[in-house]
């Protein structure tokens, strides 16, 4: 397959006099193949912000390479900018300007069309909303306008930034699908997110980065699988005596929490067989590992500045 980004042992430190020098960027070595779906995953200062501002050409790297579209993205190539778009998680719009005004300044930047303009707002669900100044529009209403204004160019590769940050369910589902749309039309789309949930529904493969470094990366299932995780499987408490709620763990581990006896098993075939068979099945639950359980064991538990 051919490669949209190669990043190989990317390096950038800054110096502070108070905090000296912090490695942001730390050897990073990854690779997106053209129309894959490509999430990076991080806690808070991560490296994840310096490693895509490096990437899109916003910032110089103090050594690696970098190959986007097959050249380098430093320094600032026009040439190379028209065919990527850059969603960024907190969108500045021109003041006092609608939807429609914002999206036609970015296709003339682009050097595409009104009807080009017209075709995104309507593909985003905006063109009902045509004439609203930016700063009307809704959290969900500004997230789409800012991917048009993204899009608007048909870059051959789209970056998104936390797009789905601060909105509610509904909005966030609606993005998704759109984002799905974008990555259908075989456009390589590369995410950033603190939803593991939606990493896992929408990306190919993932990065899991922390203090600078790439320490995971793979397809969600095969990060996923490679926990070994036991099934969670939980029901109603009082359905089943003490002792038979032991020979059910078969030695594993077995809990109650919050009014539910919950077992961990690698069998979750055998168990929920024999709840059934014991007549033990109000309120079951079965939970297998997800890529939140991978982040967590790769970056730790412990609280973030």
């Amino acid at each position: 397959m051919t490669a949209a980004i190669e990043v190989d042992d990317l390096k950038k430190t800054y110096r502070g006099r108070k905090t000296g020098e912090i490695n942001a960027v730390d050897g990073v070595s990854f690779r997106v193949e053209e129309g894959e779906f490509f999430g990076i995953l991080g806690p808070n200062g991560a490296g994840k912000t310096t490693t895509l501002e490096i990437v899109e050409g916003l910032r110089r790297p103090d050594s690696g390479d970098v190959r986007l579209l097959g050249s380098s993205p430093w320094p600032h190539s026009p040439a190379l900018a028209a065919r990527i778009g850059v969603q960024l998680q907190a969108s500045a719009f021109f003041e006092f300007l609608s939807a429609r005004e914002q999206i036609e300044t970015f296709a003339r930047l682009y050097g595409a069309g009104e009807a080009r303009a017209a075709a995104m707002l309507e593909e985003v669900g905006l063109a009902d909303s045509a004439n609203v100044r930016a700063e009307k529009l809704s959290g969900g209403q500004k997230q789409r306008l800012s991917i048009a204004c993204a899009l608007v160019g048909d870059p051959e590769l789209v970056f998104l930034d936390e797009p789905t940050a601060a909105l509610d369910p509904q909005a966030r589902r609606n993005l998704w699908d759109l984002i799905r749309k974008i990555n259908g039309e075989g456009r390589t789309v590369v995410l950033t997110t603190h939803y593991m949930e939606e990493a896992e529904a929408l990306c190919d493969r993932v990065a899991i980065m922390d203090a600078g470094r790439v320490r995971a990366i793979g397809s969600p299932r095969e990060l996923i699988a490679s926990l070994e995780a036991p099934t969670r499987i939980s029901v109603a408490s009082g359905q089943l005596d003490a002792a038979r709620v032991g020979e059910l763990a078969a030695g594993e581990p077995v809990r109650e929490e919050g009014g539910l006896t919950v077992f961990e098993t690698r069998d979750p075939q055998k168990l929920l067989t024999e709840l059934a068979a014991a007549g033990a099945l109000e309120d079951l639950a079965v939970r297998t590992a997800s890529l939140e359980d991978v982040f967590l064991e790769v970056t730790g538990r412990e609280w973030r500045e």
